[in-house]
């Protein structure tokens, strides 16, 4: 087992800082931002860091690619960073995935903290030790697994987030309510994300961290149990290509949402997953989500992309699956007859 990444809540997030970076003690100090957390996140943080030189890439994930990475190590390079420095990752889920593996890989590996400004990146981007770039159109098919040094979790910067991203980062959350317990999944499925109680949604943050610690603790690369956290990930991810694809990006979480629909429908299929709660979760998702727009001429395409996922051993597409909330089942093979019937109830209902 791995041990826990150190995930910090801070009401302060300056004073979090100081006191984190007086015992990591860095040669120097760098920050990585996107063209938008540069102005509108690292202000917050930024008394705490007066020393650090700021390194800007432009934002979106459309730009998570080897050239901004090659900017970060540029950068770092030509500043004169050193094994015993530290890069510090302010932004979303794009930032702490690129500056995690700029870190990973720059004179083979320098200390880094995140400071996740969005909620996706708070409740899963940030937290775990995955890190890469895209490549060709592949979400994340370059990367490494290397922890950051701490997390600094702050529901401050969601205050200025706007609603649709904000539901973004929910839909990660409802998928750990879904693999955890049923307690945690109606808590979830009873918050008003059109007003939310940001005091609220900074405890159910921390619960919903917890639950994915808890799991990349015992299975930091992904062998066995961790793949729970895949969960509307498999078709998730097919969305989410196939827009990018046709240049109409969609937000991560709202991919996640409408692959859980696909997902939970073959739980239920598949595993016997309670029909009432799978009427339930879908019923949230259409209501907060709406719908993915694809017609039965996308489906060889969409299983093309599902053939890609990293979880798969050959040919055979896996999922995870549950019998139930809290009853994960891993490594669950699919037939090509199966996952087009599971597309056809995605698109129906």
């Amino acid at each position: 087992m791995m041990s826990k990444q150190p995930i910090i809540p801070a009401s302060d997030v300056a004073a979090t800082l100081r006191g984190l970076f007086d015992e990591m003690a860095p040669d120097r100090l760098f920050v990585l931002a996107d063209e938008h957390t540069a102005n509108l996140c690292y202000p917050l943080a930024r008394q705490a860091m007066e020393s650090a030189y700021l390194i800007v890439i432009p934002s979106g994930d459309e730009h998570k690619h080897v050239e901004s990475l090659c900017h970060v190590w540029d950068e770092l390079s030509l500043h004169g960073a050193t094994r015993h420095s530290l890069l510090v990752n302010v932004g979303g889920g794009m930032v702490t995935d690129l500056g995690g593996f700029a870190a990973a890989t720059f004179k083979r590996g320098i200390r880094c903290v995140n400071i996740p400004t969005t909620l996706l990146a708070m409740v899963d981007a940030a937290v775990g030790g995955k890190t890469g770039i895209n490549l060709h159109s592949l979400k994340n098919e370059v990367g490494a697994f290397y922890p950051a040094d701490a997390v600094v979790v702050s529901a401050r910067f969601l205050e200025t987030l706007d609603g649709p991203n904000l539901a973004s980062g929910f839909a990660e959350m409802l998928k750990h309510g879904l693999i955890s317990t049923e307690e945690h999944w109606a808590k979830l499925m009873q918050f008003d994300l059109e007003c939310p109680d940001f005091d609220e949604l900074q405890h159910l943050i921390m619960e919903s961290v917890h639950v994915k610690e808890d799991i990349v603790a015992q299975d930091p690369t992904e062998k066995h149990i961790r793949k729970a956290l895949n969960l509307g990930h498999t078709l998730g991810h097919a969305f989410e290509t196939l827009a990018m694809r046709r240049s109409t990006p969609i937000l991560h979480g709202y991919a996640v949402a409408w692959g859980l629909i696909g997902e939970l429908y073959l739980s239920h299929v598949r595993a016997h997953f309670p029909a009432d709660k799978l009427r339930q979760t879908i019923a949230y998702i259409k209501e907060v989500y709406g719908s993915f727009d694809f017609t039965c001429k996308d489906y060889d395409e969409l299983y093309a992309l599902m053939q890609h996922d990293k979880k798969n051993l050959g040919s055979d597409i896996h999922f995870t699956l549950l019998g139930g909330i809290g009853d994960v089942r891993i490594d669950c093979i699919a037939t090509k007859e199966e996952i087009f019937e599971m597309l056809d109830f995605v698109r129906e209902c």
